[in-house]
């Protein structure tokens, strides 16, 4: 075999096959770098392709281009099938677990979510509060009727109550025609620290939002134990001076407390023991809602006062 022409100096690399070699390289031009051999790795051959480093991780896709909802959409959907823990919520969802960790408090911050006795992450009672509320025109339409039924057969006026956030809204009436009366336009937004309908739409939450709603309320944990064992709530002046109601609760499908129906007004009508005298009637008016959004038409049909 003939001598190459061409002799590297010391610690100068060779020409690899196909190469010019400086003697036909054009004068003053500086040799190719021979990017891809430097990145093969040892042992492999002239033709072997180079090694590529991994391609970065690609980040979750964001379906509505708000990452922090569909972040916190995503744990929500994972406790669909029950509670979860921190772990199995960050196994779950692909999610890091500081990330999991800090949507999932603003979530129970904001009762979306909640936590059970162990400590694990479970779907809070806003989400069926929210629920509940986009029934509301039929919860309305069906109170209509109801409430002036009740108003016809007490004399006082009737309302209908639902909590939103910390406060109660009245989202349907029937006021008194004439005389003294306690008129409550709808919309009009009350305590949840004071008055009968709060003390129903209060007294059967779960332990946390118990103790959270008696911070500074007029009433008693031994009131609330009262309307539990009752079903029905009456009240002397703790909205306001000189005014007695008396309410009781309206449930959901699912059994859950949704409403409250009542009845307000001076106390000299009402008495000092309005629930002695009303309470039968108020309590018949909210088992009549409570079918009606149960979807039985039938619990209707019968007055007020006839069972």
């Amino acid at each position: 075999m003939p001598a190459s022409p061409y002799s590297p100096r010391p610690g100068e690399p060779y020409p690899p096959q196909g190469s010019p070699s400086p003697a036909s390289r054009a004068p003053g031009t500086r040799p190719r770098r021979m990017v891809a051999q430097k990145l093969a790795p040892a042992g492999t051959g002239a033709g072997t392709s180079a090694a590529l480093p991994p391609d970065p991780p690609r980040p979750l896709h964001s379906p509505s281009g708000i990452g922090v909802v569909d972040k916190s959409v995503m744990i929500m959907d994972a406790l669909e099938a029950g509670p979860a823990s921190l772990a199995q919520l960050v196994e779950c969802t692909g999610l890091a677990r500081p990330t999991v960790h800090r949507l999932a408090s603003a979530l129970v911050h904001h009762r979306f979510l909640s936590r059970d006795v162990r400590g694990r992450y479970v779907i809070g009672s806003r989400l069926a509060e929210l629920a509940s509320a986009a029934g509301d025109d039929r919860l309305v339409t069906a109170a209509g009727p109801i409430l002036l039924r009740l108003r016809d057969a007490t004399g006082e006026s009737s309302q209908l109550y639902r909590r939103q956030g910390d406060a109660r809204v009245c989202v349907a009436s029937a006021e008194r025609p004439i005389g003294l009366r306690d008129s409550i336009p709808v919309g009009t937004q009350l305590s949840m620290k004071a008055g009968s309908a709060a003390q129903v739409l209060l007294a059967w939450e779960d332990h946390e939002r118990l103790v959270e709603g008696l911070q500074g309320a007029r009433f008693t944990p031994t009131v609330l134990a009262g309307v539990r064992r009752r079903g029905w709530g009456e009240s002397l002046g703790e909205r306001e001076a000189g005014v007695a109601s008396v309410s009781a609760a309206v449930r959901g499908p699912s059994g859950r407390v949704i409403a409250a129906v009542s009845i307000s007004g001076p106390i000299e009508r009402l008495t000092r023991q309005p629930g002695r005298q009303y309470a039968g009637v108020v309590v018949q008016a909210a088992h009549q809602l409570t079918e009606l959004v149960r979807k039985n038409p039938d619990a209707a049909e019968h007055g007020l006062g006839e069972q």
